[in-house]
């Protein structure tokens, strides 16, 4: 039963015994409205909106001097966004429920991070470790603590998407199960369940993507 559950989350195909599911990462490409060819439409104009809101958010949160920056952060948003709404479909693999994934991208920004703050503001990095007003003798516990809990970030982010990529999957899973053990009066129930379940989703979706850039451009600002 456990092997059958966790059987959505298997990357590997019998084609050729490659784990060809990766490519549906690749999917959310399709959905990026192309300007050059395609005529603008209501869905162009829903993309361009989006788009300014997380830059001129992105931008108050890194400051004009790298505003040119919030480039990255909206790509990371709307990468995330399609691979999580991807795997809400029927036979569409779902990258961001694995750790191998979220860790890649998570420990590749926080690297980015950390050796941009060392090599141009190590004076401010090592401010950050200390907050001011702290008593002398506290300062090494202090600095500890900052250090573990600036070291476990990559895997805190990583650990946070997965997590709940995993649990909706999961009971979305469980409750499909179900219906060939309940009574024909129960179908619409978990019909309904189920639908409430997938909106559910759907709001996590998007809350996570938010959550896991706005993060990672709070991380960013640190090293300024």
């Amino acid at each position: 039963m456990m092997a059958n559950l966790f059987s959505i989350f298997d990357p590997s195909t019998n084609f050729f015994n490659l784990s060809l599911n990766w490519l549906s990462t690749f999917l959310g490409l399709m959905f990026i409205p192309y300007s050059f060819w395609l005529i603008p439409n209501r869905y162009y104009y829903l993309w361009n909106f989006i788009s300014n809101k997380l830059h001129n958010e992105f931008k108050t949160l890194l400051g004009n001097k790298f505003k040119g920056s919030t480039l990255i952060f909206t790509s990371l948003f709307f990468f995330i966004l399609f691979n999580n709404f991807l795997g809400l479909f029927p036979y569409i693999f779902t990258s961001t429920s694995h750790l191998n994934m979220t860790l890649s991208i998570s420990l590749t920004f926080w690297l980015s991070f950390m050796i941009y703050g060392w090599l141009n503001n190590t004076k401010h990095m090592f401010i950050h470790m200390i907050p001011q007003g702290t008593p002398s003798i506290l300062m090494p516990f202090m600095v500890l603590i900052e250090t573990i809990s600036n070291i476990i970030r990559p895997g805190t982010l990583a650990v946070r998407l997965t997590a709940n990529m995993i649990a909706g999957h999961l009971l979305i899973t469980l409750l499909s199960n179900m219906g060939n053990n309940i009574s024909s009066y129960f179908i619409l129930l978990l019909i309904m369940a189920q639908i409430l379940l997938l909106t559910l989703e759907s709001a996590v979706a998007i809350i996570q993507s938010y959550v896991i850039t706005i993060l990672s451009t709070l991380y960013s600002s640190e090293v300024n």
